[in-house]
C-alpha cells in the first residue's frame, strides 16, 4: 500500500458546514476550558517551519482525550429526542469511556461494545464510568455491528456511534458538530489561520471536522494532512483507490487509530476537501511521544502521530514542495489524547 496521498485540488474546495450550538453547550459543562495550544520552537526548528503549536487534548472535561466534545454534544442530542434512553455504544478506547461519563452526567445507564484486542485495563476505565463493557469476538467494526444490532432490538436504547453508514448518520453528524469546538479554540488562540493542520484519523470524523471548519467560504484555507497507522490506514487506501475501501488491522499502539471503515460521511468531504494523507508505523509515533514528552507535551501514541506524518512529510523534499510550505510557515499538531492513564 502506498504511504502518501496528495489531492493538488483539495484546497479549493468551500464546504457549506454551519456551525450549531455545541461551542455553547461545551462552555456551560462543569470543568470546561479550552485546552493549550502549546507552541514548540525546538520542533519548528526541526521541521524548518516558522511555527508548530501543538493543540493538547490531554485532559478535556476531566478526560484524557478530544473525543468527549463529540460524545457530549451527540448523548445530548439524543437524549433530548429520547429521553432516558440507554446509550450504546461501540468503541476502541476514548469514545465509549466518553459515552459511559455522559451517561453517568445524564443519569442514563450505557452498554459500551469493545473490540478482543482491547487491553483489559482499557476496559476497566469504561466500567470505572459507570457503563457496561460486553466484549465481542473480532475487530472495531465487528464490535460496531454488533452495538447497533443491539441497540436495535429494544426501542428503549439508542446507539451513539461515530462512524456513519446508509441509514445512520445523524447522530455521527451531531459528534463532527461536537468537534468543532476544539477547532474554534484553535482560531481563537492562533489569532490568524494556520498554513498546515494535521489530524490523526480513525474512521475520520475528526478529519471531516477539519476540513469542513478549514473549508469554509470566505476564509483562508490551510492544508490539512490526515495521519494513520499503517497497520489501519483506511482512509489513506480509500483516497488512493478513489472509492470507500475497508482494509484488515491490525494491532497498534495507535489504538485510538485502529479502524478498517472510514465513516460515510466523512468520505465524502475528505475525498473533497483532504489535502494529503500519510500512514506511519508504531515505532515513528512512539518516537514521537517521546519527543514531546521531552519538549513539555503529554501525548499518547493516537496524538502524537501528527508529529510522526508530518515528519514523514516534511524532510521529504517532494513531498514538502506538493504542501507548498514555506520555512515561514505555521503548523498545528492536533494532539488528540493524552498517554493512557
Amino acid at each position: 500500500m502506498m504511504s502518501w496521498y496528495r489531492s493538488p485540488a483539495a484546497r479549493d474546495w468551500t464546504s457549506s458546514f454551519a456551525p450549531g450550538d455545541a461551542y455553547a453547550f461545551h462552555r456551560s459543562l462543569p470543568g470546561y476550558t479550552p485546552t493549550p495550544l502549546v507552541p514548540v520552537p525546538d520542533l519548528a526548528s526541526e521541521l524548518g517551519v516558522g511555527r508548530v503549536l501543538v493543540k493538547d487534548e490531554s485532559s478535556r472535561l476531566g478526560l484524557p482525550a478530544f473525543k468527549v466534545l463529540g460524545a457530549s454534544w451527540a448523548c445530548r442530542q439524543v437524549l433530548q429526542q429520547r429521553p432516558g434512553a440507554t446509550l450504546v455504544t461501540a468503541t476502541d478506547g476514548n469514545h465509549g469511556r466518553a459515552v459511559a461519563r455522559m451517561a453517568a452526567h445524564f443519569g442514563v445507564e450505557a452498554t459500551v461494545f469493545v473490540p478482543e484486542v482491547m487491553l483489559p485495563e482499557t476496559a476497566a476505565r469504561i466500567t470505572g464510568e459507570g457503563a457496561k463493557v460486553v466484549w465481542v469476538g473480532g475487530d472495531y467494526d465487528a464490535a460496531v455491528r454488533r452495538a447497533a444490532e443491539f441497540a436495535d432490538e429494544h426501542p428503549d436504547r439508542a446507539l451513539v456511534q461515530d462512524t456513519a453508514w446508509d441509514g445512520y448518520e445523524q447522530v455521527p453528524a451531531w459528534i463532527v458538530e461536537g468537534y468543532q469546538t476544539l477547532l474554534e479554540e484553535v482560531d481563537a488562540q492562533l489569532e490568524g489561520p494556520p498554513d498546515l493542520v494535521a489530524v490523526p484519523v480513525g474512521v475520520g470524523s475528526l478529519a471531516e471536522a477539519v476540513v469542513w471548519h478549514y473549508r469554509r467560504p470566505g476564509t483562508t484555507h490551510p492544508s490539512v494532512l490526515s495521519v494513520e497507522p499503517d497497520a489501519a490506514a483506511c482512509v489513506l487506501a480509500s483516497l488512493t483507490a478513489g472509492r470507500p475501501v475497508t482494509v484488515p488491522t491490525a494491532a497498534t499502539s495507535m489504538a485510538g487509530l485502529n479502524c478498517g471503515t472510514m465513516s460515510r460521511s466523512a468520505w465524502p468531504v475528505l475525498r473533497a476537501g483532504c489535502d494529503a494523507a500519510v500512514a506511519v508505523t508504531d515505532d515513528e509515533a512512539l518516537r514521537a511521544v517521546d519527543d514531546l514528552g521531552r519538549l513539555g507535551v503529554s501525548s499518547g501514541p493516537s496524538g502524537a502521530a501528527t508529529l510522526a506524518g508530518v515528519r514523514a512529510v516534511l524532510t521529504d523534499p517532494q513531498r514538502r514542495a506538493a504542501l507548498d510550505l514555506g520555512h515561514d510557515a505555521v503548523v498545528v499538531l492536533l494532539s488528540t489524547e493524552g498517554p493512557v492513564r
